[in-house]
């Protein structure tokens, strides 16, 4: 499957520092965006540990026989595990953690993703945007069962509460799913700072005034974002799939 990637990671207008990280591989194999939370030192630690041990966990193991699933849902369970470790070391940051989605592409099978928290994953296909992941949030959960709208979970009081992060003891599941994908779509993979900002209408109309994916919509995603206040750190990475065939 022959791909286009670009990645982009920027502060916002608000916050000094970037909690956000994000890893493309080279070879296109796989993308991560991880979102720090845990005060100024401790989100960044978090996300760079993840981001860190995920790319680590994945090359190692590329050529294991565990299937994609398995693979994936490892490398996340590994990354909790290591900033648990590093909040023992590091009893300054033992509050910290990190929401995390992850894109695999491995062989000639459809690609599989991996996230706990927000950090999310849309795919646009024909002019049309889908959110493929579930928040992992008080307020996805409240939208679910019918207790507020999604207009009132935009600026509801809770909608930065976690139901699941990365850095936690009782994290006890990782959402892995196998995506749907065919020559022409494009997937998204964003923190909360860009979503936070831009209505997922306006994410697609940055996206259909683009004829190819490169950096310079990643970037106009980030500026749209920053114009609308810009409050949190935002991260987009975006890639397009030109064709089918097959990738080792």
């Amino acid at each position: 499957m022959k791909l286009n990637f670009t990645g982009f990671s920027d502060p916002g207008l608000i916050r000094s520092n970037n909690q956000d990280a994000y890893y493309i591989d080279p070879e296109g194999r796989f993308f991560i965006v991880a979102d720090g939370m845990g005060g100024h030192a401790g989100g960044e630690e978090a996300s760079r540990i993840a981001t860190r041990e995920i790319q680590g966990y994945l090359e190692t193991n590329w050529q294991s026989a565990k299937s994609s699933p398995e693979l994936l849902e490892q490398a996340l369970w590994e990354a909790n595990q290591a900033i648990l470790q590093d909040q023992q070391n590091h009893p300054e940051r033992a509050d910290m953690g990190t929401t995390v989605v992850a894109v695999l592409f491995r062989a000639s099978e459809q690609p599989w993703c991996a996230h706990v928290g927000d950090s999310r994953l849309y795919r646009f296909r024909k002019s049309q945007l889908e959110q493929l992941t579930e928040d992992h949030t008080w307020v996805a959960r409240a939208i679910k069962i019918g207790d507020i709208t999604q207009d009132e979970a935009r600026i509801h009081p809770f909608r930065h509460v976690l139901s699941r992060c990365l850095g936690r003891e009782d994290l006890n599941q990782i959402d892995v799913q196998q995506l749907d994908v065919k020559a022409g779509d494009r997937l998204l993979l964003c923190s909360d700072g860009l979503t936070e900002e831009l209505v997922d209408q306006k994410i697609a109309a940055s996206l259909q005034d683009s004829p190819a994916v490169d950096d310079k919509v990643a970037l106009s995603l980030i500026e749209a974002a920053k114009e609308e206040g810009g409050h949190d750190n935002i991260t987009v990475v975006l890639v397009e799939l030109e064709g089918v065939g097959s990738r080792e």
